[in-house]
């Protein structure tokens, strides 16, 4: 899908009315691509001295997991049905991970957030994910995310 398919209210504010995270910690900027098995997400917010997961000023790259499971829950957000509320997921294991560098609050450019269905059932989904800015893939794994499940008490 192109960028015109996808029009212009794929942006931050569309992205932050469908995902539970908000303000600060709603960390993708917009849509760039996406079909029924992949979504592709740019992100600005690494760069921001704001951002709720740094930590003594600095952003681990491992915190690369928490944009690409946004990236997975805006995801389900667009294969949703028109009208019909996404099914709320929880991010369940994460496997495979590589890390290429140590931090991401010092990379230039957007990051480049992808994540790619490779398997799914009722009530699971597997995804691949990588996070790359415009050279390079920063960290990449894969994330099982479980399905309506209720939140702990």
């Amino acid at each position: 899908m192109t960028d015109d398919a996808i029009g212009k209210a794929r942006d931050r504010a569309w992205i932050a009315a469908r995902i539970p995270h908000q303000g600060a910690m709603c960390l993708l900027e917009r849509v760039v691509d996406w079909d029924e098995d992949f979504v592709v997400c740019e992100a600005v917010s690494h760069r921001s001295p704001a951002n709720p997961l740094r930590a003594e000023g600095r952003l681990a790259a491992v915190c690369g997991i928490e944009y690409a499971a946004q990236a997975m829950a805006v995801h389900g957000a667009l294969r949703a049905q028109t009208g019909e509320r996404p099914r709320m997921g929880y991010l369940a294991s994460v496997r495979k991970l590589t890390l290429e560098v140590e931090r991401l609050d010092d990379v230039a450019g957007p990051l480049v957030v992808e994540a790619r269905r490779i398997g799914s059932e009722e009530s699971n989904v597997l995804y691949a994910f990588e996070v790359r800015d415009a050279e390079r893939v920063l960290l990449a794994g894969r994330a099982a995310v479980m399905l309506d499940v209720a939140p702990p008490a």
